[in-house]
């Protein structure tokens, strides 16, 4: 039965393909000749090749013998065979990646090492030796790498360890003194600790920079604003040090090289003289503003994770670009971020070279105006916002006391006003409009409640305003309009007014609270148009992050709409729809009814080898949670599929890090369930 059981899971994929031995060599091999140790983990990349050396020495011995395995051994070469190509990403990574931000990620990655080295551990718990045919100097080495990796403790270098303190302490002391006009960077200690870890000519500053740059690029958009501030920041400060340690070097950029980036927009804002000017001050490039060309005296960081100063990419976006000037791509907040160590570098470098650091480097006049009109936000200019104040006071009159057709009127210039600009939203808000909007929603004229309720919807935008729409009662009203709205658009724009409130955590409470809120999208999610099923599906995945919102979501019959939305190729909201049944795995009520679909394991497993980077991350993780709470009835469904091993086996090797990470696990879980005697495949 056992031979049958090991013969089964090499043909279905579970065991690597070709012989499992032949792939062990093979892998370790690799891992062993990877001589060039990185100069951060240098000793946890160190032990851990040590580690995997010892074991090719058992796997080229096993092989030499040639002697059939024992059944009760392939469990744990196939645990091992995933345990080293593993390793085998996790040096590349460190070998290849920034080294800054390793040193930076310290005890993530040390972590990273001490799992894998305790999961070595636990597969050599299984490994029959007395079955096999090695040595006994084999046996020997094995059994006491079993037991230190038994009793291996989280391996953290002291050296790097405090090399990580000083950097992150210069930093620190740094912005402190800057706080007090005083901005001095000790670059002899800088230079120590980035020689330290292989930074010591320009081209090694150069090949650092590109490597942060796109580990910034893979972090940008992903709710890592702050990672991507701390990436860019280190950014500043390695370039600022590669300009002070190589200054007499021939790696000096000419000036006029940044000047076709941004011609156009430099046009836009400021005259020659300004650049000559600068150019005359002898900036370094990464001082200069890609949009003007001058010093950044305040830098700031937007949502792409670009640096500009505050007066020229105010202007920017102000004059209505909602993209980024030097990537294109488009920006998710207006927000402007500090770059708090660029600007410490940049007043350092005033002080250096006897520059006012209060005073812009040109007295050009469209200069100081910039300076005088950003703001934290964008805004529009004082003018255009009185004129926006004094047109929304006369159309919210005519709201409260016009008849229905001045009403219609009124509330559809509302609803466009509202649109566009955040200065407009929050004027129209001030002004009072947002109450008056709230009791035209039960208006019997299908045309004013779309208007009321689409402008409502665009005044969420705006996050003050969400606070003041829900203390206007209109939850109630939006929730009636969602239900049974006169017009399909009103009933949409209800939802996605919902999905925007809900983004506040009180309101997800509020909203959750009233009974008819989530059986009023579940309703939409069936009835509505393509854009309305994901308004509604995006409403649901938000109100479901609050835990209690989870059970009313099951109830109301989500989880059955959900799935038929998985084929429902006219809605394409796929994405969505695996979004909210994976969070609804975590509620005891969302399990069961996910666990009752027939028809929605062979439809992830579809989605394992068709879906979107997204989708697939969302379809291992409702297969993994599935598999541990009714594993056998699972497994036995993915065996029978013949397209799930291959396709686990893809998304383990070419998926994202979740992804890949879920799909060794679930493999993991299905060798260990076929590895039982009284399973039968």
């Amino acid at each position: 039965m056992n031979n049958f059981l090991s013969a089964v899971m090499v043909s279905q994929g579970l065991l690597p393909s070709g012989s499992l031995i032949d792939s062990l060599i093979h892998v370790s091999k690799e891992v062993g000749l990877m001589e060039k140790v990185p100069l951060v983990h240098t000793r946890s990349v160190s032990s851990m090749i040590r580690r995997i050396k010892f074991l090719s020495s058992l796997f080229e011995e096993i092989q030499e013998t040639d002697t059939p395995l024992p059944p009760s051994s392939i469990l744990c070469l196939t645990e091992l065979f995933s345990v080293i190509r593993r390793v085998k990403v996790l040096i590349q990574d460190c070998k290849e990646g920034s080294s800054l931000w390793a040193l930076i990620q310290l005890e993530f990655i040390s972590n990273q090492f001490y799992v894998l080295v305790k999961e070595m551990g636990r597969a050599l718990d299984i490994l029959p030796l007395s079955l096999l045919n090695v040595t006994s100097d084999i046996r020997e080495q094995v059994e006491l790498l079993h037991k230190q990796a038994k009793k291996a403790e989280l391996l953290i270098d002291p050296r790097e360890l405090q090399r990580r303190e000083q950097l992150i302490q210069l930093m620190a002391n740094n912005s402190l003194q800057k706080k007090k006009n005083k901005g001095f960077i000790d670059f002899g200690k800088v230079e120590e600790i980035l020689s330290s870890i292989g930074l010591r000519t320009p081209l090694d500053y150069d090949g650092e920079i590109s490597k942060l740059e796109a580990e910034a690029q893979n972090q940008a958009g992903t709710g890592g604003l702050i990672v991507v501030s701390n990436i860019n920041n280190l950014i500043s400060l390695v370039s600022y040090s590669k300009s002070m340690i190589f200054r007499d070097g021939e790696n000096d950029r000419n000036e006029e090289d940044c000047k076709p980036l941004s011609a156009f927009l430099y046009n836009k804002v400021h005259d020659s003289s300004s650049s000559s000017q600068s150019i005359t001050l002898n900036v370094p490039d990464e001082f200069r503003c890609p949009i003007s060309l001058d010093l950044m005296r305040d830098p700031v960081i937007v949502s792409s994770g670009h640096t500009y100063d505050r007066p020229s990419i105010a202007q920017w976006i102000n004059s209505g670009h909602p993209t980024c000037p030097k990537s294109g791509q488009r920006l998710i907040h207006t927000a402007l971020i500090p770059n708090c160590a660029l600007k410490s570098l940049v007043q350092q470098w005033c002080y250096d070279n006897n520059v006012p650091v209060n005073e812009p480097t040109t007295e050009g006049n469209n200069n100081k105006k910039l300076k005088e009109d950003a703001i934290d936000h964008i805004s529009a200019n004082k003018a255009a916002a009185d004129a926006v104040k004094m047109t929304a006071e006369f159309l919210v009159g005519k709201l409260a006391t016009g008849s229905a057709d001045i009403q219609r009127q009124a509330a559809y210039e509302l609803r466009l006003l509202a649109k566009t600009g955040m200065v407009n939203r929050r004027v129209i808000a001030e002004v009072g409009a947002i109450p008056f909007l709230v009791t035209v929603l039960g208006s019997q004229d299908s045309r004013i409640q779309e208007h009321a309720v689409t402008a409502l919807f665009n005044l969420s935008i705006f996050d003050n305003n969400k606070i003041l729409i829900m203390a206007a009662g209109a939850v109630d009203s939006i929730v009636e309009v969602l239900e049974s709205g006169k017009t399909m658009e009103a009933r949409e724009n209800a939802a996605a007014s919902i999905y925007s409130l809900s983004m506040v955590d009180e309101c997800k409470v509020q909203i959750g609270g009233r009974p008819r809120a989530i059986p009023a999208l579940v309703g939409l999610l069936k009835e509505g148009t393509p854009i309305g099923k994901r308004d509604a599906a995006s409403a649901l995945f938000n109100l479901g992050v609050y835990n209690p919102n989870k059970e009313s979501v099951v109830k109301s019959g989500a989880v059955p709409v959900l799935v038929e939305l998985l084929v429902d190729v006219k809605a394409g909201i796929t994405d969505d729809a695996l979004a909210v049944l994976a969070l609804l795995l975590g509620c005891s009520e969302g399990l069961e009814e996910i666990r009752n679909s027939r028809a929605l394991v062979p439809l992830l497993i579809d989605l394992l080898r068709f879906g979107s980077v997204k989708g697939k991350e969302n379809s291992i993780t409702l297969l993994l949670g599935l598999c541990k709470e009714e594993g056998e009835v699972v497994a036995r469904r993915l065996l029978a599929n013949p397209r799930s091993i291959p396709s686990l086996q893809s998304l383990a090797a070419d998926g994202s890090l979740r992804a890949r990470r879920k799909a060794d696990a679930l493999l993991r879980f299905l060798n260990r369930w076929c590895s039982q005697p009284h399973h039968s495949v």
